[in-house]
């Protein structure tokens, strides 16, 4: 076992399928994870690889869970979702699959339900003002300008 080195290396290929079991990954948080256990370069990348031969990792797949996830679980918008995915290092390709998944018709609804409930905590008489915060926080959670006006002026006019 090399320095620094977590676990031997049949083990860690073990270990990095029960992993990869659990829960769909990223092939960048499979590498980050190899290497908080000492294992670099092309032993990792050989790794990488063979869970991908395995069907352990599949880019596309943990794309589409990735955006299913967050805008069903976490409410956040496709520009979020984008953002994650990029930062993650997927495909154009994936991106693309993970955009099927986004639900654009539940979109405006699941924007205009999460602005009703953050308008109710907010103790804010000046309507402009509220508009403003709800825009922030809306704007935090990855919804684009024109999606947040329509769900605004939605919520005036009820």
């Amino acid at each position: 076992m090399g320095a620094g080195r977590k676990y031997p290396p049949g083990e860690t290929r073990d270990r990095m399928r029960k992993w990869c079991d659990l829960q769909e990954r990223a092939h960048s948080d499979v590498r980050k994870k190899l290497v908080s256990w000492g294992v670099y370069g092309d032993e990792a990348e050989q790794i990488i690889a063979e869970l991908i031969s395995e069907d352990y990792l599949n880019e596309e797949r943990f794309s589409r869970a990735f955006a299913r996830g967050k805008f069903r679980i976490k409410r956040w918008g496709w520009m979020k979702i984008e953002r994650e995915l990029r930062m993650k290092g997927v495909s154009a390709y994936s991106l693309k699959a993970a955009r099927e998944e986004y639900d654009e018709e539940d979109d405006g609804s699941v924007l205009a339900e999460l602005l009703k409930k953050k308008a109710r905590l907010i103790t804010e008489n000046d309507p402009y003002k509220l508009r403003a915060k709800l825009t922030r926080y809306a704007v935090g959670k990855g919804y684009g300008f024109d999606e947040i006006r329509k769900a605004t002026e939605q919520m005036g006019e009820e």
